[in-house]
């Protein structure tokens, strides 16, 4: 590793866990790391354990602080980024309204700090190195607790307004649809977001259906989640198979929305619950192809990620090294 290059991290903020990585110009990570959160701690103890990780992965990586140009942070939430803040947290106690996260990291380790919505650092990080690396326009949906997303248009990240563009999973479903925890009535994140698909196994085993999802998790029924489901649906389990074409079916009708809007060469499906594969990505495509009729279909790809839990980190390092080339490559912090 030359001593002579420049390196940058990428934090990926999480409401259970919190991973770094030290990256190079090309997109090599020498050193990775994750810690607990502790969100209930409250913001100041999250702070100073993320300024500590960033520290520990440059120092395992066997580089300097003053060999790194820049930290970008992916953060599950609302931001001002020109200003480096954190305006709202949904999922982490105390929302951290105003908390400035950026220049607090700045203060911690003299490198510049800028600040990314996770999942558009997630998209990001999936164009420049991973499933659409070799294409202009891609949409990207991470399915997991939520469902977030983000938009690449000419090769580009599409920011829209205070960095909100691509909320994939808040577009409306079904107007009468359940209530989705933004607000609104029958988003696609209530109807297959991780959650909705565990809601559905419940469900299945309270209606005395026959399954083996209530068999694999001795009845215990907070215990059923996505992967569980996932595991009832590989051994032949034909309800767990029905819940999986039926979160398919309404994120396919997601995608066709966004396809006949947007016109992306490729749709990237990302997440923990897209692990589930072609048992997810097959009915996205079919019902997709049956509802986007105004754009030519067959030229866009609906494919699952590549780059797992490192897409966040890469996309945030990524997105660190492109604001620093804008303001002219100055280290200088704010």
């Amino acid at each position: 590793m030359g001593k002579s290059a420049s390196y940058y991290v990428g934090v990926d903020l999480g409401g259970t866990t919190m991973a770094a990585a030290l990256l190079d110009e090309e997109g090599h990570i020498f050193q990775k790391a994750t810690v607990p959160t502790l969100a209930h701690q409250g913001h100041d103890s999250v702070i100073e354990r993320m300024a500590r990780l960033i520290h520990e992965v440059v120092e395992n990586g066997g580089v300097g602080l003053a060999q790194v140009a820049a930290i970008g942070i992916g953060v599950p939430g609302m931001l001002d980024m020109e200003k480096g803040l954190v305006l709202f947290l949904p999922n982490l106690p105390g929302t951290w309204p105003g908390v400035p996260l950026a220049q607090r990291i700045e203060e911690a380790t003299g490198v510049p700090a800028f600040l990314l919505n996770d999942v558009r650092s997630i998209t990001l990080g999936e164009k420049t190195y991973g499933a659409g690396r070799k294409v202009d326009n891609m949409v990207c949906l991470a399915i997991g607790t939520g469902i977030g997303g983000g938009v690449v248009v000419g090769g580009n990240l599409l920011l829209g307004l205070d960095g909100t563009a691509g909320e994939v999973g808040h577009q409306t479903i079904d107007p009468y649809g359940p209530r989705c925890g933004c607000g609104n009535r029958g988003c696609l994140e209530a109807f297959a977001s991780g959650p909705a698909i565990a809601s559905m196994g419940v469900r299945a085993v309270k209606q005395g259906l026959t399954t083996r999802i209530g068999e694999l998790c001795a009845y215990d029924l907070n215990a059923i989640s996505p992967k569980l489901i996932y595991q009832a649906a590989l051994e032949g389990d034909a309800v767990a198979r029905e819940i999986y074409e039926t979160a398919g079916f309404y994120i396919g009708i997601g995608v066709a929305n966004l396809i006949t809007i947007l016109s992306p060469q490729m749709v990237v499906i990302g997440g923990g619950v897209a692990q589930a594969g072609e048992l997810l990505l097959a009915p996205i495509r079919e019902t997709a192809r049956q509802r986007a009729k105004v754009t030519p279909f067959e030229k866009v790809q609906i494919v699952q990620a590549e780059l797992g839990t490192d897409a966040g980190m890469m996309g945030a390092a990524t997105w660190a090294r492109q604001r620093l080339i804008a303001r002219g490559g100055s280290k200088c912090t704010r």
